[in-house]
């Protein structure tokens, strides 16, 4: 993989009842895929970290702050994130998002020091 590029997976519920995006990163959609069948496979196998995040009604690809627990009690009727987690995770889409690598000079003052 080329320097910087990267895949990002995360699980998106639309609150029904907030208007509000909610997002759980996943490191290995694998193990998640695996989960949906077989709820024995550990949460911290493929969950990124134990903490949900909202879009601040800016959309799934906006700016994530960590959600509030007012924010997740008025939507799942709990504070508890790891139940959160689980209610996002078996109500949630996937979204797979593709970083391109970074281009370009990687020290520009060696370049500089060469022209001389």
């Amino acid at each position: 993989m080329a320097r910087g590029e990267s895949t990002q997976h995360k699980v998106h519920y639309k609150g029904p009842n907030t208007d509000e995006d909610f997002l759980v990163f996943v490191d290995d959609p694998e193990q998640y895929k695996k989960w949906l069948h077989d709820s024995s496979v550990p949460l911290a196998q493929f969950v990124s970290t134990f903490q949900v995040f909202v879009t601040h009604r800016q959309g799934v690809q906006g700016m994530y702050g960590a959600a509030s627990d007012a924010a997740l009690h008025s939507e799942f009727d709990t504070e508890d994130v790891d139940e959160v987690i689980k209610k996002i995770l078996k109500s949630g889409t996937v979204q797979t998002m593709e970083m391109p690598a970074r281009q370009g000079s990687t020290n520009d003052s060696v370049s500089y020091m060469n022209a001389r």
